[in-house]
């Protein structure tokens, strides 16, 4: 049996926790740079704002319905996820949880007795009294079944957060009542597919034959099918696992200076590779783009992008930065003023069993010293504060009339952004 623990409305909920004053109120979180809807409340939902629509074309409503706004503080909700994660952890040790995403985690178990309803309910109340944090819990014989049951369990109020689909009688009333759009694995490009052959709910995709489903879907609606039927076929470490990691902003202003682009790119490139690293990764490929500005027509234009293949997977900063860095050199065109940059790393892959390549001109010693160095940087920053420690190419020149060096945050627009109340001195929580 697996059941699903889910944070609801993730980015919203960790704004809560420390602005109590939310509660019942519309709020919609922001991408960075403040631009379009990455979070909603149920509140805001209700009100209609979709999805990733850009923050602009709300206001009218945002101002009309008095719709709370927040940026996105990515410190804040990583921390918060840490802690609902710890409690997981305690609960049923390493070995039996995956953690899936920043707001769901897979617990396992060998058999439906260890997971009850009662058992659900006091880790919900357990989770929300230790952290402030809402769940939903979802259990089933299969992890796309454990989602579906996780869904019944956020929106009907009667099943107190838990679900439980432990039965023949309950999976075929579930399907029949969940929507295709609703099926892990689905995705909303893929629903129109469905419905195209008229395939409207789960139930109505588990009637179909294997071979059928096979060859209009291919494999992975196969497994989706098998997964419904409550064969278990899914393995999260497959599934969970990013196929790219990306890193990429809009400038303030203009950039034409290849020092002052350098300096973006390697920044870019350092945050995949800190990222790499929290997913216990390696990458092979890393791919820079730079762009103008299309709006501005009276410039010249100019998209360029180029990849480098590493020799030998790697995650640490020293490689990943410098592999960006050639990159840039290769695409770079002097006499354009760019708009935006990025770092995209592929060929990901576990960290666990790297092959080194004959001609790899580092010796395994020093590959180890540079990956024991990035881990490191990774906890000095991590209890002082990001970019605390970093690469010297990386540095923003210091400001001539403050006397304080900036940092890449400071290249992000976030009007609305809430403290880091659990991991910055300087915002420690302040109560009257």
């Amino acid at each position: 049996m697996y059941a699903i623990i889910d944070c609801d409305n993730c980015f919203v909920s960790c704004e809560r926790v420390f602005q109590p004053d939310l509660k019942g109120r519309p709020v919609v979180v922001l991408s960075n740079n403040d631009g379009c809807v990455v979070a909603r409340s149920n509140e805001a939902k209700a009100l209609g704002i979709k999805m990733g629509v850009p923050i602009y074309q709300i206001m009218p409503l945002v101002k009309e319905r008095g719709v709370e706004i927040r940026s996105s503080n990515y410190t804040l909700y990583a921390d918060m996820s840490n802690r609902v994660m710890s409690i997981l952890r305690d609960e049923v040790g390493q070995a039996q949880m995956e953690q899936y995403s920043i707001d769901e985690a897979f617990l396992s178990a060998p058999s439906a007795t260890a997971f009850t309803h009662d058992w659900g309910v006091a880790l919900v109340r357990k989770i929300g009294k230790w952290t402030g944090m809402p769940v939903s819990i979802g259990v089933a014989p299969t992890r796309t079944l454990a989602k579906a049951a996780t869904w019944f369990a956020k929106h009907y109020a009667g099943y107190h957060k838990v679900c439980l689909i432990d039965d023949e009688t309950k999976r075929q009333l579930a399907l029949q009542h969940l929507d295709i759009g609703e099926v892990w694995g689905v995705g909303w490009r893929g629903v129109e597919q469905y419905r195209y052959y008229g395939i409207n709910t789960a139930w109505d995709l588990t009637q179909r034959s294997a071979a059928w489903v096979r060859s209009k879907f291919t494999v992975t609606g196969l497994r989706t099918w098998q997964e419904l039927q409550g064969e278990d076929c899914i393995d999260t470490v497959l599934t969970g696992r990013r196929q790219t990691i990306c890193t990429s902003r809009s400038f303030d202003g203009m950039v034409s200076d290849l020092g002052q682009l350098e300096m973006y790119v390697s920044n870019f490139a350092s945050h995949c590779a800190q990222k790499l690293r929290r997913e216990h990764s390696v990458a092979s490929l890393v791919t820079v783009f730079i762009q103008t500005n299309h709006h501005r027509l009276d410039l010249r234009q100019y998209d360029g992008s180029a990849t480098l293949s590493l020799i030998t997977a790697a995650s640490n900063e020293f490689e990943i930065v410098n592999a960006a860095r050639q990159v840039l050199h290769r695409i770079y065109r002097s006499g354009c003023q760019y708009k935006r940059a990025g770092v995209i790393v592929g060929g990901i892959s576990s960290n666990a069993a790297v092959q080194q390549d004959l001609f790899d001109t580092l010796s395994p010693e020093q590959r180890r010293r540079m990956d024991r160095l990035s881990e490191v940087m990774d906890t000095v920053n991590r209890r002082m504060g990001a970019d605390t420690i970093q690469l010297g190419i990386q540095q923003f020149p210091v400001d001539k009339e403050t006397g304080k060096r900036s940092n890449f945050k400071d290249l992000l627009r976030h009007q609305y952004r809430s403290k880091c109340y659990t991991s910055n001195l300087d915002d420690l929580l302040e109560v009257q």
